[in-house]
């Protein structure tokens, strides 16, 4: 695939996508699931900001687009940008909806989705994910950006069986995937479910002797009138208002072929053998795709983790090999992980760095040496730039999140929800038969440091009933910090009393940076993100034949 590098950045999508690093048509498939929803579900009224309140009632999650500077910008860039279709439906929407968070999430998925479009090659189709809370206004920026001539499906994915108990009404247990085209030149390659057995066994219902191969018999007359045709010396004329669908010469070669066999009554039947049919058409209801439960093998913990079956499907159907997929809201990385593995090439965006973490520890578990080349762009790469991050108004968490990163470390809880009590991470190790886990308990610091921090250490040691607690500072740690955690002594695990671990333990990013690791017990993996399973790349032998094995 010649010089080229996948790309991991971190950062704003519409920052990365108006940069130029991702050329003007260079993508050939774009999947998207913006997050508007998050963890908790809220009934939320479309509240102007003044705190005049609207009819209009949705079901959505709390999350961060708000209607503020940042969403009037983009509003304000949206009615700049020369597509007046667009333009007048912001209008039309803000007149209706008001100026209220859904609104600034379509003002700012409206722009993004600008970009996408501009970064799509001409044979390049689109998939935008959502669920019906704005997936009726979002078709509608859709069709302003690409054109109503290339909408293509909207596709019903049951991501769930059993709607919860609370519903008071009809279920919801399905989710939307629009697919747009750039042009009527977008690549598809149609896909196959194997048949049922019940298939099978009802139109499949003949052994041929000779071969042992199981066919059936195909009436190929449609409606409409039609003219006779030759079978071998006989001429047959199709039944009262049909035709024949197949062509003399086709009909010759069949002949030839012994594809025509004919019935006790005279008529001709095509012969389809099961082992030359495709199988199963899929069509747009997408209902044998199972979403990742919580015994899911696949499940890496992260809430809006899509199953690796979908996105299989869409990369498939919509690129081939060495063509190039953008996920412009990676999450935990299950459209890079699939195209990874399906030989594309792939760019990945996200906005934390606890995703950014999260997918490169996805992708070197899942392929390990077999992993392609990639780059990830955004992230610190020495102690300057870490501290540039920190320094970054509104930033302070982001770096914690990537600082805890460089030790495998998963934060101990969101940060809008009040005080740490002295832990920003956590990670997990078992190292006996008791199968009880053990932890390590991470408190990032990016200022001033003293031996009162690590006193605190040492209290949340005792409180969170932890093994270590590791430090992990900008500043080098000071003499008496040296001392107070030399003081902490070590831990020893039981059925390895050969092996002493300190019990505080301070490193520096620059540390880290130069290959400086925590010391716990390594023989126990960390369970901080769980082990994604080992990944075969390529396609197997049914799927090269255009077959999806579910």
């Amino acid at each position: 695939m010649d010089n080229w590098k996948n790309q991991l950045f971190f950062g704003d999508n519409l920052d990365i996508l108006r940069s130029g690093r991702i050329p003007v048509v260079s993508v050939d498939l774009v999947y998207l699931d913006p997050p508007f929803n998050s963890n908790a579900t809220y009934n939320i009224l479309f509240a102007e900001k003044s705190g005049e309140k609207s009819a209009a009632q949705i079901t959505a999650f709390e999350d961060t687009w708000h209607w503020g500077e940042e969403a009037m910008a983009a509003y304000d860039d949206a009615m700049k940008l020369g597509a007046p279709r667009l333009a007048d439906l912001l209008q039309a929407l803000r007149a209706f909806l008001g100026a209220n968070d859904m609104m600034a999430y379509l003002t700012m998925m409206a722009v993004r989705l600008v970009e996408l479009h501009r970064v799509l090659k001409p044979t390049g189709s689109l998939y935008l994910h959502c669920d019906s809370t704005a997936s009726h206004y979002l078709k509608l920026i859709l069709d302003a950006i690409f054109g109503t001539k290339y909408f293509r499906n909207e596709i019903i994915w049951q991501r769930t069986r059993v709607a919860k108990k609370q519903s008071n009404f009809w279920g919801k247990v399905h989710d939307i995937i629009f697919l747009y085209t750039k042009s009527d030149d977008a690549l598809f390659n149609k896909q196959y479910l194997t048949h049922p057995e019940t298939y099978v066994k009802s139109h499949y219902n003949y052994i041929e002797e000779e071969t042992g191969r199981r066919f059936g018999l195909w009436d190929f007359t449609q409606k409409g009138e039609g003219p006779s045709r030759k079978f071998g010396e006989k001429e047959i004329s199709p039944p009262k208002g049909k035709h024949w669908i197949w062509s003399q010469e086709r009909i010759d070669n069949a002949m030839k072929e012994n594809r025509i066999i004919f019935t006790r009554s005279g008529m001709p039947r095509l012969k389809r053998y099961l082992d030359d049919s495709k199988g199963e058409y899929i069509q747009d209801i997408w209902t044998e795709i199972f979403d990742v439960n919580a015994v899911a093998k696949e499940r890496l913990g992260y809430p809006t983790q899509k199953p690796e079956a979908l996105l299989e499907r869409i990369i498939q159907a919509s690129s081939n090999e060495g063509d190039v997929v953008l996920d412009p809201f990676c999450g935990c990385g299950t459209t890079i992980t699939v195209a990874e593995r399906l030989k594309r090439r792939w760019i990945g965006i996200d906005i934390t760095h606890l995703a950014i973490a999260l997918i490169k520890k996805r992708l070197h578990d899942a392929f390990g040496d077999d992993l392609a080349p990639y780059e990830v762009i955004g992230e610190p790469v020495n102690a300057a730039e870490a501290e540039a991050l920190a320094r970054e108004e509104g930033k302070r968490h982001e770096f914690e999140y990537w600082a805890l990163g460089l030790v495998d470390a998963f934060p101990a809880q969101d940060k809008k929800k009040g005080a740490d009590k002295g832990v920003d991470g956590v990670i997990y190790f078992k190292d006996d038969a008791s199968g009880l886990h053990k932890k390590v308990i991470v408190q990032v610091k990016s200022g001033h440091v003293s031996s009162t921090i690590v006193r605190d250490l040492k209290g949340a040691l005792d409180r969170e009933k932890a093994q270590i607690g590791a430090l992990l500072t900008l500043k080098p740690p000071t003499k008496p910090m040296k001392e107070e955690a030399a003081a902490a002594g070590f831990y020893v695990p039981e059925q390895f009393p050969d092996y002493r671990f300190p019990r505080i333990q301070i490193l520096t990013i620059a540390d880290l940076f130069a290959g400086k690791k925590l010391d716990y017990p390594q023989w126990a993996a960390p369970e901080t993100f769980k082990k994604a399973a080992r990944r075969r790349k390529g396609p197997t032998d049914k799927e090269k034949q255009g077959q999806l094995d579910m």
